[in-house]
C-alpha cells in the first residue's frame, strides 16, 4: 500500500517525455486506475494498446522522474532522536514521517545509535507499534541498529559506556523480541572472535553493515563471503585506504555484492574523495547516499541535546563540544544536489544514488509497479547548474 495519497485514480494517466534513471532516452509511463506505474516504454516505440476513454496525459517536457528517496541511515528529526522514543513522545514519529515525505523521502530506516539496551528496547516498542498502524508519510521500513557492537577505537561520537562485546548471547539480548523489525545492523566484525554472529544475523535476514571498525581487508572479506553486504558511512570511522593495508573499505569497493552508504555534505568526506569513491565503486553499483541526519533535522542551526551531551549545529553540520563530527542536519536530497553542484556526478546518477541505489541495497523493487504518488519530478537548469525537485502529484 502506498502512503499519503488516494489508493486509485479516476482515470488512467500517461506521463510522456520523461527522463527516467536507468532508462535511455525519453520515456512514457502508463499509470493505471489504481495509481500503479504499470509500464515504461520509450517514446520512439509504437505502443499497441486498446484506446482508453478519458485518458489523462501529463507532459514531463524532458524533466527527470524518479521514485522518492530512501534513507537507510537517519537518526531523528524535528528535535526527536529515534533512540529517545518513548510512550510520551511517540506522537513525534508520525510528524517526522510527514516531514520526511515532504522532503522527498518515500521510506526510511530509523537508526538507533549506541545507547543502553533498555533505551533500544523502549524505542523498538514505539517503532513496532507505529509500523503496525502507519497510514501516512514516509514509510518506516524497519530499524537500523548502528551499534552497540562497535570498536571503541573507532566509536566516533558513540558513548563508550554503552558499547558491548560482540557475542551471540549479547546480540540476542539486544535484539530481544524485535528481530523481525531490525533490517540492518552496523557492527565491527573484528570483535566477533568466534565468527558466529555474522552467520546468525544472515539466518535472521538482517543485513550486516561494517562500520565503526578497524577490520582488515581480510577480515572484511570473510564477512562479505558469509553474507555481509553493506558498509556504513564509507571513509568515516574506519581505517583510511592505504596501498599496503587496504582495509575494509577497499575490500568492500572491490566486492561486487557489497554496497557502501556515504554522506555528501562536504564535511564527512571531501568532494574529491567522493569522486574517487564513485569512480572506484562504479557509482550506483556499489554506493548509495544516506543523510546520517540527527534530531535537529528540520530545525535551525544551534545547540541541541544529544543523549547526555550537546551537539552544536553550524551550517547543517553537527559536532560535539570537543569538535568530534557527529552527523548532519541536511536532508537526503541535499546530497543529490551537492553531487551535481560539485560537478562530480551527472544528474541521472546523482538522483539514482538516493532513490534506486538504496532500494537495491535492501532488496526493494524499482519504479515499475510502484505507486505514482511516489514520483519526484526533477528539473536541471543548465544555465544556473541548479537541480530542483517536487512531488509530481502533490
Amino acid at each position: 500500500m502506498n502512503l499519503k495519497t488516494p489508493s486509485n485514480f479516476a482515470t488512467p494517466l500517461n506521463i510522456i517525455n520523461a527522463l527516467v534513471p536507468g532508462y535511455k532516452d525519453r520515456q512514457m509511463l502508463f499509470i493505471n486506475r489504481d495509481g500503479i506505474i504499470e509500464q515504461i516504454v520509450s517514446m520512439d516505440r509504437i505502443i499497441k494498446r486498446v484506446p482508453l476513454t478519458n485518458l489523462q496525459v501529463l507532459d514531463a517536457e524532458g524533466d527527470r522522474l524518479s521514485l522518492g528517496g530512501v534513507d537507510l541511515q537517519i537518526n531523528g528529526a524535528l528535535g526527536t532522536a529515534f533512540p529517545d522514543l518513548n510512550a510520551e513522545n511517540a506522537g513525534d514519529l508520525p510528524k517526522i514521517c510527514d516531514y520526511l515525505w515532504n522532503s522527498g523521502v518515500d521510506a526510511f530506516l530509523p537508526t538507533l545509535v549506541t545507547t543502553s539496551v533498555e533505551n533500544i528496547h523502549r524505542s523498538l516498542i514505539v517503532i513496532t507499534d507505529f509500523m503496525q498502524n502507519q497510514n501516512s508519510g514516509a514509510k518506516v521500513l524497519g530499524v537500523h541498529l548502528e551499534g552497540p557492537f562497535l570498536n571503541p577505537e573507532k566509536r566516533g561520537a558513540h558513548p563508550q559506556e554503552y558499547l558491548l562485546n560482540l557475542s551471540l548471547p549479547e546480540l540476542r539480548r539486544v535484539l530481544g523480541d524485535f528481530t523481525e523489525i531490525v533490517k540492518v545492523i552496523t557492527l565491527a566484525p573484528e570483535l566477533d572472535s568466534h565468527n558466529e554472529v555474522i552467520s546468525y544475523l544472515s539466518q535472521q535476514g538482517i543485513i550486516v553493515s561494517l562500520g565503526h571498525s578497524q577490520a582488515t581487508a581480510e577480515q572484511a572479506q570473510t564477512v562479505f563471503d558469509m553474507g555481509g553486504s553493506m558498509v556504513t558511512h564509507a571513509f568515516n570511522a574506519m581505517p583510511p585506504l592505504h596501498h599496503r593495508e587496504p582495509g575494509l573499505l577497499a575490500a568492500a569497493i572491490t566486492h561486487k555484492q557489497v554496497m557502501c552508504g556515504f554522506i555528501a555534505d562536504g564535511q564527512h568526506i571531501s568532494p574529491m574523495m567522493i569522486d574517487l569513491l564513485l569512480r572506484a565503486s562504479n557509482y550506483t553499483q556499489g554506493l548509495f547516499l544516506v543523510s546520517d541526519a540527527l534530531a535537529p533535522l528540520g530545525l535551525p542551526d544551534g545547540t541541541y541535546p544529544w543523549d547526555s551531551r550537546e551537539i552544536i549545529v553550524t551550517d547543517g553540520t553537527a559536532r560535539l563540544a570537543d569538535g568530534t563530527l557527529s552527523g548532519t542536519t541536511l536532508p537526503l536530497l541535499t546530497g543529490v544536489q551537492n553531487l551535481v553542484k560539485w560537478g562530480i556526478c551527472d544528474v541521472e546518477t546523482a538522483i539514482a544514488l538516493a532513490t534506486s541505489a538504496p532500494r537495491q541495497a535492501i532488496g526493494l523493487s524499482g519504479i515499475e509497479g510502484a505507486h505514482a504518488s511516489n514520483l519526484l519530478r526533477w528539473n536541471y537548469d543548465e544555465s544556473s547548474k541548479e537541480l530542483t525537485w517536487q512531488r509530481l502529484l502533490s
